[in-house]
């Protein structure tokens, strides 16, 4: 099993700064119809989704033939493997390892594109000489987790151009996109009718800090591969508490600003912060900082009560990588007091 962050139920009544979720915590909007929901969940779901989509339609200005929802983002990757089929696929490393498993599910080869210290963790053009008519899928995480780099349009529009002309088809993971300080000039929906083999995905679980009631969604203009998809899905996958909750969310337009605002602020201050105390960082765009510093960092913060996720067991990095979530300006504090008497020690 891969281990992820936020995994509190191991490590019970600590500060948890493994897990990247909105520091703002649920809407209040959210629980209240959730919990309506809940009270009326004595019925199966709407299988189809369809007041989610709609809102979902409304908000993104997309289709709603072009949206499929699922039981967190997780669940979409999965759907997708196992309609697509890919027998190769590249990913990018490190990276989200969700791909990786639902790719290898299906019996998928997959090559890795290696980020490098040298080049900051940045994707570069570099990946364009890495795409080949091989290939049947790629993934790309914009912004990427666990290095919070996002990947500027005009280098995703020459993937994606490339993509179409070698039958590629393109997933990207915007799933972080609404923290970045300017989420309109990185994502690719704009694109979305014009290219069937792009699929975007997004989630709830983060800008709306709502992991444990799972809530993903996908576009994809491809009626082909949304209908396989819909064939292969599990019925009733998405909850009646979580397609409520999901479109009570997307009226909480000042709630994605204020976070949008809370963690740019907080971020450049984490960075700074992280930088005095001799840690490398890589200039992170999105609500959560990958940096470098001494081994066993993770383990002497828990002594302190204070989870970091460990990066380790990302594909190309090694002992001393971390990645720490943006949180409240206290947390962040904390963040800062416990890392500067550990790494004093």
């Amino acid at each position: 099993m891969h281990i992820h962050g936020g995994d509190i139920y191991t490590y019970q009544n600590m500060l948890d700064f493994s897990a990247n979720i909105n520091p703002l915590g649920l809407p209040a909007s959210v629980v209240q119809a959730a919990a309506k929901a809940a009270a009326e969940s004595a019925v199966y779901p709407d299988p189809m989704c369809r007041e989610l989509k709609a809102a979902l339609a409304d908000y993104w200005q997309v289709p709603a033939k072009n949206i499929v929802c699922g039981n967190g983002a997780a669940d979409i990757i999965f759907q997708l493997a196992l309609a697509a089929l890919p027998k190769r696929a590249l990913l990018i490393a490190p990276g989200f390892h969700e791909y990786e498993q639902a790719l290898r599910a299906v019996g998928c080869e997959i090559e890795y594109f290696y980020l490098t210290e040298e080049d900051g963790f940045c994707l570069t053009e570099k990946y364009l000489s890495a795409l080949h008519d091989g290939l049947d899928m790629l993934f790309i995480c914009n912004p990427n987790n666990p290095t919070g780099l996002a990947v500027p349009r005009e280098l995703l529009l020459a993937v994606l151009e490339k993509c179409r002309s070698l039958n590629i088809r393109m997933v990207v993971d915007e799933c972080f996109n609404e923290f970045l300080d300017a989420p309109q000039d990185y994502t690719l929906l704009p694109e979305l009718a014009a290219n069937p083999h792009l699929f975007i995905l997004k989630a709830f679980t983060k800008i709306y800090a709502m992991p444990g009631l799972r809530l993903g969604y996908g576009f994809c203009a491809s009626a082909g591969l949304l209908a396989q998809m819909s064939a292969v899905c599990q019925p009733w996958s998405v909850s009646v508490p979580a397609q409520a909750a999901g479109v009570a969310a997307l009226k909480e337009q000042e709630y994605v600003e204020k976070a949008r605002a809370l963690v740019s602020a907080e971020r450049a201050r984490l960075l700074t912060g992280l930088s005095v105390l001799g840690c490398q960082t890589y200039g992170s765009m999105a609500n959560y900082i990958f940096f470098k510093s001494r081994p066993g960092l993770a383990e002497a913060c828990r002594e302190h009560q204070l989870l970091l996720r460990d990066c380790s067991n990302y594909v190309s990095l090694c002992e001393g990588y971390y990645r720490c979530a943006v949180k409240m300006p206290q947390e962040n504090d904390r963040l800062l007091a416990v890392l500067s008497q550990v790494l004093a020690d």
